[in-house]
């Protein structure tokens, strides 16, 4: 878990890298009055790329489902992720009016980015992360290339070694 862990984190930093260049390329230029629209749209742009990430990297050693399916869950798991991290920028612009006239811009600019990029990132990041766990890539899920019923078919497993290791080549019949 460690491991997965601290991909899913270098991943987490890499999207939180698309979503801040998306955010504020958008919020500077086409949504000047659209903050919370600009958020959003970087977002969806950081998820597509984070799937990429996470399927081919972060979370390859879980079992899964069907790559349709799985992508489905991973957008539905990251809807609800972009709705948990739009409630603080939501929050802090139109119920605290920490925005310009009622506040300085420079003001509004750190508001939007406390709550936007700080507090929204981090709730969330544990909702994803809960929820890739869970759902997305459950290890309770049958390995990849196992059929739903019918013939047992020969898979390939990697069993670990007396020393730590990993011994390649094991054929196993599944029922």
């Amino acid at each position: 878990m460690p491991r997965e862990l601290f991909r899913f984190a270098v991943v987490g930093l890499a999207a939180y890298g698309v979503t801040l260049l998306g955010d504020y390329s958008l919020k500077l230029t086409v949504f000047r009055e659209k903050p919370v629209t600009a958020l959003f749209c970087a977002t969806v742009a950081s998820t597509a790329f984070a799937y990429l990430l996470s399927r081919r990297w972060s979370f390859a050693g879980r079992g899964g489902h069907h790559r349709v399916r799985e992508a489905a869950l991973f957008f539905v798991v990251n809807a609800g992720a972009v709705a948990v991290n739009l409630v603080p920028p939501l929050v802090s612009r139109y119920v605290l009016h920490l925005s310009v006239p009622h506040v300085g811009f420079v003001a509004q600019e750190i508001a939007d980015f406390v709550a936007g990029m700080v507090l929204g990132t981090l709730s969330g990041t544990a909702f994803r992360w809960f929820g890739y766990r869970r759902w997305v890539f459950p290890t309770s899920a049958p390995p990849m290339g196992v059929t739903q019923g019918g013939e047992p078919e020969l898979v390939v497993e990697r069993l670990p070694c007396a020393r730590g290791g990993q011994r390649d080549g094991s054929v196993v019949e599944v029922p």
